[in-house]
């Protein structure tokens, strides 16, 4: 996502850091959302959380449940904002036949990473993810320790 391509507008409004740590992500799908206008506009300013987030699979259909979009006090003065609204997620059918199969069979979730803008679209990126064990964290922890030293001596050796 950090690399642009010319004449797209592709910008990040909320990460799931978490996902990450807590997660090995076994593959990644791009997802739509059903948004109303007040919550449009608090993504414009940047108002949104998806760390506590999860994708809730139900009737071949998938939702956000969990994601948090402050409402702005000045786009929402006619309308009770519910935050924490269920969103719905859209996706293509062939892609809801292979979550909907991968969650219920190998004890897979289903966790939502990003939110970013694709052109005026909002996308989620969600991903098929297992469980990481204790010392599996530990490792991923020295692996990132080990190449941020390396860097810095990379860097240091250079100037």
């Amino acid at each position: 996502m950090s690399k642009k391509k010319p004449g797209t507008q592709s910008s990040t409004i909320a990460l799931n850091k978490k996902a990450k740590h807590e997660y090995h992500i076994e593959q990644r799908f791009e997802a739509g959302l059903v948004l109303l206008g007040w919550e449009v506009k608090s993504l414009r300013a940047g108002k949104a959380q998806i760390t506590d987030a999860y994708v809730l699979l139900k009737d071949g259909e998938a939702f956000l449940l969990g994601g948090h979009i402050q409402p702005l006090t000045t786009a929402s003065t006619h309308v009770i904002a519910d935050p924490t609204r269920t969103r719905k997620l859209l996706l293509h059918t062939k892609e809801l036949a292979k979550l909907i199969g991968e969650t219920s069979q190998a004890g897979q979730t289903c966790v939502p990473l990003a939110l970013y803008w694709k052109k005026n679209k909002v996308k989620c990126e969600i991903a098929l993810v297992k469980g990481k064990k204790l010392f599996d964290k530990r490792a991923t922890e020295k692996e990132r320790d080990w190449n941020r030293q390396k860097q810095r001596i990379l860097r240091d050796g250079n100037a």
